[in-house]
């Protein structure tokens, strides 16, 4: 006699799937902290490099990321297990407009989204108020109507259109990077070479692969801005994630003994507070900040992505010359 699955038992199974889902996609989030703390990966920090010392690794580096998450999503898409969405934004001013205030607020907070994570984990307790500026400028961004015309849709992304001429390249790109994991495993130089900013960023990309099937696309800049905007869409869960991130950073920087008390000054907490508010702006007008529009829409080739990123970083790159030359008189 065949056996039935009784209602709700099988509700309970299906909460305990969910529930070991929800955990890996915990570790994923923590994973990407402790990786952005010790990659130190931060826009504002890849452009000064380019500004300071005519190199672009770091900025190289966060481009590696969005190269790895477009092979995990070919992967998951191929697989079945890809939650899409039907179609991109379509490109508008916003994303110049938004990409510029992106990049005047993370100048001003001396770190992008992803070097606020970075701050936090080595115990710069000012940039807490980043996330609170954060969530006013989204809060202001909607209050001032900024977030109108309302925004307009494109298609399905190209990405999966041409997935097999994207994938062989791709893959290339990740044996590459394999063979010279192995190289450094064989010289003993393993620790050092994994949290080159290269190396960390593909760390990111590979974690926020795994969280996709599991969660969804997820940004913490998302979860904040939901939460200021009123928007509760699984926000417990989101948010959830957020203090994952942040205890991944924490642990990063606790490793790498950068973890210490740095006293918050009025100074800098009101200039985390007004970068904070900028971003928060910039956020709500693109609409995306660099986190989500680096480690999702730009792997799926929306160019209002690229034009956003493009548009923030040029942005910092303008302020830091200006500020470089404004020093020297």
């Amino acid at each position: 006699m065949a056996s039935r699955v009784s209602p709700h038992g099988a509700e309970r199974c299906m909460i305990a799937l969910l529930s070991i889902g929800f955990c890996a996609a915990f570790i994923a989030a923590a994973l990407i902290g402790y990786a952005v703390q010790r990659g130190a990966t931060c826009l504002v920090a890849a452009v000064d490099e380019v500004v300071t010392k005519r190199r672009a690794n770091r900025l190289i580096a966060l481009g590696e990321a969005a190269i790895w998450v477009a092979g995990g999503m070919l992967v998951l898409h191929l697989a079945g297990l890809l939650p899409m969405p039907s179609r991109g934004i379509a490109l508008s001013a916003r994303a110049i407009i938004g990409g510029a205030l992106l990049g005047a607020g993370a100048v001003v907070n001396r770190a992008c989204v992803f070097g606020t994570v970075a701050r936090i984990g080595s115990g710069e307790w000012a940039y807490w108020l980043t996330p609170v500026g954060f969530m006013l400028g989204s809060y202001g961004a909607v209050a001032l109507g900024m977030t109108l015309p309302p925004l307009q849709f494109t298609g399905p992304s190209v990405l999966f259109a041409g997935a097999l001429w994207i994938a062989v390249p791709v893959a290339a790109f990740a044996a590459w990077r394999g063979a010279q994991l192995v190289r450094a495993g064989a010289r003993g130089e393993l620790a050092r070479f994994v949290w080159h900013p290269h190396q960390a960023t593909a760390l990111i990309g590979v974690a926020y692969v795994v969280m996709l099937p599991l969660v969804g696309a997820w940004a913490y800049t998302d979860a904040l801005a939901d939460l200021a905007t009123g928007h509760a869409s699984r926000l417990p869960e989101r948010l959830a994630l957020v203090v994952a991130l942040l205890l991944g950073a924490m642990l990063g920087g606790w490793t790498a003994g950068r973890l210490r008390w740095i006293s918050p000054e009025p100074k800098t907490m009101a200039r985390c507070l007004a970068g904070g508010f900028l971003l928060g702006l910039g956020g709500l007008v693109v609409p995306g900040s660099n986190d989500g529009l680096i480690l999702f829409a730009m792997p799926l080739l929306f160019a209002y992505a690229w034009v956003a990123v493009g548009s923030m970083a040029g942005t910092i790159w303008l302020l830091l010359v200006a500020k470089q030359r404004f020093a020297r008189q």
